[in-house]
């Protein structure tokens, strides 16, 4: 009976959901780079220089995620040629 009453999924409602757990994800991002100010040095391909500990660990983040993103791109392109070639 409970499911009948349900509304369907649709694709404004994932698309919520998604937003509410970016909007908490962004929060817990804030609090974790306010709790970290501290200054530290890094070294990287011979460029020196020091930044905060939390925006240090963010340009880390952000750059793992596009080199996936980039890695998935690479794979997501050959899997579509290799369907398009069976097609034909």
């Amino acid at each position: 009976m409970a499911e009948r009453n349900r509304s369907p999924r649709t694709r404004t409602s994932n698309a919520w959901v998604g937003i509410c757990a970016a909007a908490l994800l962004s929060i817990v991002l804030i609090i974790f780079m306010l709790q970290n100010t501290r200054s530290v040095e890094v070294n990287f391909l011979g460029l020196d220089g020091s930044l905060p500990l939390a925006l240090a660990l963010l340009i880390a983040a952000v750059g793992a995620a596009l080199l996936t993103m980039i890695v998935g791109a690479a794979r997501i392109t050959q899997l579509r040629l290799m369907a398009r070639r069976r097609r034909h």
